[in-house]
């Protein structure tokens, strides 16, 4: 029996701030499951916090934002992206193909000059 092949890939995801803690684990538990139920594996999650969005979505100005890494059959990702439209606490999303985890991920501050 042939191995699928599987991609290296980085998931970024904004839930809704509005959402209880245990509500947006739910959420978070909910997009795992997704790539789970599609041969895909979980290998980490980084939990970037609550933060402003640049522009407003969805009448939200807030969101909850998590950087997720998996492996998952290319053919996935598309059956992904559907379920994620349908999720109505996902406020945004976007993935990526990535050659490595980032085991720590920091962002510098922008220099905004009025």
């Amino acid at each position: 029996m042939a191995e699928k092949k599987q991609h290296l890939y980085e998931g970024m995801f904004i839930i809704s701030a509005k959402l209880s803690d245990d509500a947006r684990q739910k959420a978070m538990d909910r997009v795992s499951k997704a790539i789970t139920d599609r041969d895909g594996e979980i290998l980490k999650i980084h939990d970037r916090g609550r933060s402003r969005l640049a522009y407003e979505i969805k009448k939200q100005r807030e969101g909850h934002y998590y950087i997720v890494y998996f492996n998952a059959p290319p053919s996935s990702i598309n059956e992904l992206w559907r379920e994620y439209e349908l999720h109505e606490d996902l406020i945004r999303f976007m993935t990526l193909r990535t050659a490595a985890v980032m085991e720590k991920i920091e962002f510098k501050p922008i220099d905004v000059q009025h």
